[in-house]
């Protein structure tokens, strides 16, 4: 069968089990967790001990501006907390203004739905979250429907807006502590993905969700070391030369070592010093002389740090005070560095000095693919707060939020959202009906439930997201008594109801418009990859390529072969479009590792074929 037939889609059936089953948490699901409790706890007790406490919904919509950008690099973080502060007070304010000029519901749900919209697009085309949009759209939808007037807005708005300042500080309070933590933990997730798919290729196994993830992850670290594009340091450049090693091990894998890369991604965990890796075109030679004794393949006659040899048995290699070795590398430490060792790592690094250079792809353009996305939840949202309005709902903006929570990237992904928001708020309002008498106590016990939800939140839906919902329905239950105690029964009852009206009705919305761009995506993915592919051996080939141009090169192919497996796995699970060819994307894929593998030995990032050394292994093949 020729390579360019494409392979009709299998029918996928919709998952319902697979959906709802437990994930790992994230290795810092706690981060979220105590900012949120941080950033709410202060203004919702002031405003408690001021006898205020209706007021604390406007407060804690700029508190929950804590959740996001806690991947991202601290200076980084500090331009996306303050942009996403701006757009929930933007969304806010439209809100109130809309509640203050007008009481009919239907237009109040256009509105909602229209704002979802917006949050949505945005969102996702600039790669803010998680939540994403969800929490933006809750605040503005949620404030449509409390009675307002035009001299109150103000006044509401300078609240949230106090908050969100205060949401700001906390986001960045670890950065005097822990200043390289986001670029850490990315690069550690790289090595580690790195090393689990080694271990595949060493077993044998075609590892294709393992390459992809460890790809995915590579790509993720090179995002956010290059999110700070013009503040170099020296422990970001240690980090960076850490997943040029990665991308070695990606592109030698039986190879690769992935005990010594998991070590390196211990090592850099916390605020420890950074691992100085060797050089890769040395570490083939078997035996190596250091000092007087000798050093074996890639790996420091020291052990645990501490040095064997009699005192003055011999100079440190690299001419620098002692060091301690972690996995066959040392750790970076204060004085000379031999004029070699700057070159190769100043050779390693070049691409990334491009690619800081290069701008970002302007907001319109990235738009302009999620417009099918943007109508779905336009339509979704809208329908839903209508319907809910029709069944006569008190609230339909719990309607309105269900159907926006649902969007994802595909027609299955948005159908496991469903069954997940589902099961997660039918056990949320069991969970409210027991939290309730307790709540009900006084002030300062509903404050300190609503601060136990927004931490079991945070905490649980990494796991999952019907988890997480579970302390979410009851939170936004808790919410809605702020300005007074409600009658528990209707609360539940309209809850349920609002969320079984959301899901089916965005659902529906959802197969009705179907991203039939989902096809030309992957043709133009595939495109890219070819002419990346092509550029990159051209450059191998070449003998007078420079080491900037081989670099540059290599990321630019590594992020075509990222973006192709998103965009196939994305269109695959999408209805009513013509069949992808997967079988051009899989062959595409596998040139695309073959010559990132053969640009790697031309940097001389590895051993040449040929060579006495034993990692030569790479997949293969030429570009």
């Amino acid at each position: 069968m020729s390579s360019a037939t494409p392979i009709p889609a299998r029918v996928r059936r919709f998952p319902v089990v697979g959906a709802l089953r437990l994930g790992r948490p994230s290795d810092v699901w706690f981060k979220p967790a105590l900012s949120v409790v941080a950033a709410v706890g202060p203004p919702s007790l002031l405003l408690m001990m001021l006898g205020r406490l209706d007021l604390a919904p406007y407060t804690m919509a700029g508190s929950l501006c804590a959740l996001y950008a806690h991947n991202r690099p601290y200076a980084a973080r500090a331009k996306v907390l303050a942009w996403v502060i701006l757009g929930m007070l933007g969304g806010l304010a439209v809100a109130l203004v809309s509640a203050s000029l007008t009481r009919n519901a239907v237009v109040l749900v256009t509105v909602g739905a229209l704002l979802a919209a917006v949050q949505k697009a945005v969102c996702d085309a600039t790669r803010v979250g998680p939540p994403a949009h969800v929490i933006l759209t809750f605040v503005s939808s949620a404030t449509l429907f409390v009675p307002q007037t035009l001299g109150q807005v103000p006044g509401h708005l300078a609240l949230a807006a106090a908050a969100g300042a205060w949401a700001w500080l906390v986001g960045m309070a670890p950065a005097p502590l822990r200043p390289h933590g986001p670029e850490r933990r990315a690069t550690a997730q790289a090595l580690n993905a790195a090393a689990a798919y080694a271990e595949t290729a060493r077993g044998g196994a075609e590892g294709a969700g393992a390459r992809s993830a460890a790809y995915a992850a590579v790509h993720a670290a090179w995002q956010t070391l290059l999110a700070v594009r013009n503040r170099p340091s020296t422990t970001r450049r240690a980090l960076e030369r850490l997943v040029v090693r990665a991308e070695v091990a990606l592109a030698a894998p039986a190879d690769a070592d992935p005990a010594r890369l998991r070590s390196w991604a211990r090592a850099i965990r916390g605020t420890g010093r950074i691992p100085r890796t060797g050089d890769p075109r040395r570490e083939g030679d078997g035996l190596r002389r250091e000092g007087d004794g000798l050093r074996l393949d890639g790996v420091d006659p020291r052990v645990d740090g501490v040095d064997p040899r009699p005192a003055g048995a011999g100079p440190n290699p690299d001419g620098a005070g002692p060091r301690r070795s972690v996995g066959g590398a040392h750790l970076d430490d204060d004085g000379p560095r031999r004029d070699g060792d700057l070159l190769r790592e100043r050779d390693e690094l070049v691409g990334v000095a491009a690619e800081r250079a290069v701008a970002p792809r302007p907001l319109r353009s990235r738009l302009g693919p999620l417009a099918p996305v943007a109508v779905r939840s336009a339509l979704g949202c809208a329908l839903a707060g209508y319907v809910s309005l029709a069944l006569g709902a008190d609230r339909p903006y719990w309607a309105l939020v269900t159907a926006a929570s649902l969007y994802q990237a595909n027609i299955t992904l948005t159908w496991s959202r469903a069954v997940q928001r589902v099961v997660g708020n039918l056990v949320g309002v069991l969970l409210f009906a027991a939290v309730t008498p307790v709540a009900q106590l006084g002030p300062l016990a509903l404050v300190l439930c609503i601060l136990a939800c927004n931490f079991g939140a945070e905490a649980l839906i990494g796991r999952n997201y019907w988890l997480g919902s579970v302390c979410v329905t009851p939170l936004a239950l808790l919410v809605t008594e702020l300005p007074g105690y409600q009658p528990t029964g209707e609360l539940v009852t309209g809850r349920v109801v609002d969320t079984l009206v959301g899901a089916l009705v965005g659902f529906v919305a959802a197969v009705a418009v179907t991203n039939r761009r989902a096809g030309r995506r992957v043709e133009r993915a595939l495109t890219a990859v070819d002419r990346a592919r092509e550029h990159a051996a051209r450059l191998a080939a070449d003998p007078t390529s420079t080491p900037a141009a081989l670099e540059a090169a290599r990321r630019g192919l590594a992020a075509t072969v990222v973006d192709l497996r998103a965009t196939a796995d994305a269109a695959a699970g999408e209805w009513w479009q013509r069949a992808l060819p997967q079988e051009r994307v899989v062959l595409a894929e596998q040139a695309a590792h073959r010559t990132l593998a053969a640009t790697v030995r031309r940097q001389g990032l590895l051993p040449g074929p040929g060579t006495t050394s034993t990692f030569t292994h790479t997949e293969g093949a030429s570009p």
